[in-house]
């Protein structure tokens, strides 16, 4: 049985200013994931998303890549028991 969990991902690169938050809004919604994204002072851009585990393993893999004209060189991933905390996924 699939679990419900929380993945924190950061990503860095070429993220900012490019629709990376919309990119993954879009793809969060279709899953039926809740959260958020959000730029990072540093650069990066942050997505906090609760869900049932193989969605986000999905949600990850999309990140990851990032949409055209993004350039993603890094990402960290952190799992989590998922909290509950949210009832959407949000754009800040």
């Amino acid at each position: 049985m699939d679990r419900m969990q929380r993945v924190e991902i950061i990503v860095t690169g070429f993220v900012q200013g490019v629709g990376f938050r919309y990119f993954v809004y879009r793809k969060a919604t279709e899953l039926n994931l809740i959260g958020y994204c959000k730029n990072l002072p540093s650069g990066e851009v942050m997505t906090v998303a609760e869900g049932l585990r193989h969605d986000l393993e999905e949600l990850v893999k999309y990140v990851k890549v990032g949409p055209m004209g993004a350039h993603v060189s890094r990402y960290t991933t952190e799992w989590f028991p998922m909290t509950d905390e949210f009832n959407q996924f949000d754009v800040f």
